[in-house]
């Protein structure tokens, strides 16, 4: 078999993503028939630069969940012969495939190695950054709403963390030596414990009147919460269904360790503007506890900035651990991270650039969705 042409190539890999096409009409067809009815998210169809920003996440959104469709060849296969193979050359011995994007160089498909990447990093980024986000909120509300003494020792230890610079803190928190000191540890069992507390009080502040419902929905979240939390943290779920590797928690608790500070700045601050508007006051004289004032009256009039940083805080997750990934410092070696991919291929970038630039352009392009998506929210949660 003769090598494709790069046309030929596109083609194939277009229909490979065949899935993906199809989930994305899917989702702006229905979102723009709905738009009205959907809120801000619905709002983000007026905007182009929203909408590209949208599309662009959503592609590898779409390609990480049906990733076992898309990829040719097994991510983590080496094939004889294949090695720093070109892009479009057919495999040996296997008539009818051939490795879109070349190989590597250790005779392994890019294609699948990228596509299979995007899970890694979609699996991580967003569920890091959403406890980063409670773990920030739940000491950002108490800190600018209270202020004093409580607001002091907080600021001060987020500050403290900011001082450290973020690449060599991350370096510090996913070294391997580190797991002798049972730091990672540590910091998973305080920071996993967040969302418990931030669910449980954001539900008791909810339906405080209400006792019988009050009582049911906490202790459902707390049953499940301190399930996921045993699994998580220590690896002691008995039914097996929540866990996470030693390398996985390192990367894990070090992305929640380095963002929460910064979320907490911000909640902070938002809250030391907006606890002083009429609504507040207004809550205050009707009795509503404290809590209830702060993630019911406060946190959503919040939400604009936040949904905006959270956004671009996933952006700069996502770069952060294709950094831990060039340095060797991933989930795994041989993990199909993009980080890994790129520092597998960047010791023959001048011979074969594919292997390192292909995955390079699929997290620039992720990032760049983001940023686009975050303007895209700025830009609809100013008009509103």
């Amino acid at each position: 078999m003769e090598e494709l042409s790069w046309p030929v190539i596109f083609a194939k890999m277009a229909w490979h993503l065949l899935p993906v096409w199809i989930a994305l009409v899917v989702t702006f067809a229905l979102s723009i028939r709905f738009k009205r009815r959907l809120g801000l998210y619905g709002k983000l169809f007026d905007s182009t630069v929203a909408m590209s920003g949208f599309a662009l996440v959503m592609f590898w959104v779409f390609t990480a969940i049906f990733a076992d469709i898309i990829i040719t060849h097994d991510p983590l296969g080496q094939i004889s012969g294949m090695k720093n193979a070109l892009p479009g050359s057919p495999v040996k011995g296997a008539e009818g495939t051939w490795y879109l994007l070349g190989g590597d160089s250790l005779a392994r498909d890019v294609f699948s190695r990228v596509v299979m990447g995007a899970r890694r990093v979609l699996a991580i980024a967003p569920a890091a950054t959403v406890i980063a986000f409670m773990v920030g909120i739940t000491l950002g509300l108490p800190a600018g709403y209270f202020g004093g003494k409580l607001d002091t020792l907080l600021s001060f230890v987020a500050n403290l963390v900011l001082a450290f610079p973020v690449i060599l803190l991350f370096y510090l928190l996913v070294t391997p030596e580190i797991r002798v000191t049972g730091i990672p540890i540590i910091l998973a069992a305080v920071l996993f414990l967040f969302p418990v507390i931030f669910i449980c009080v954001l539900l008791n502040s909810r339906y405080f009147t209400n006792p019988p419902q009050r009582n049911l929905y906490v202790g459902v979240s707390l049953v499940i919460g301190l399930w996921a939390y045993s699994g998580l943290a220590f690896n002691l779920d008995p039914l097996g269904v929540w866990s996470m590797d030693p390398n996985l928690l390192n990367v894990f608790v070090s992305v929640v360790f380095v963002n929460a500070p910064t979320v907490f700045r911000i909640v902070r601050g938002i809250v030391m503007d907006l606890k002083s508007r009429d609504y507040v006051a207004a809550g205050q004289t009707r009795g509503e506890g404290p809590w209830y004032i702060m993630l019911w009256e406060i946190l959503p009039n919040a939400r604009g900035p936040l949904i905006v940083d959270f956004c671009l805080r996933i952006g700069y997750t996502t770069i952060l651990l294709g950094t831990l990934g060039f340095f060797g410092l991933g989930v795994s070696p041989e993990s199909p991270d993009w980080g890994s991919t790129i520092d597998d291929g960047r010791r023959l970038l001048a011979v074969f650039p594919h292997p390192a630039v292909v995955p390079a352009l699929a997290l620039m392009s992720l990032v760049l969705g983001l940023n686009l998506l975050a303007d895209g929210l700025r830009e609809e949660s100013l008009r509103d």
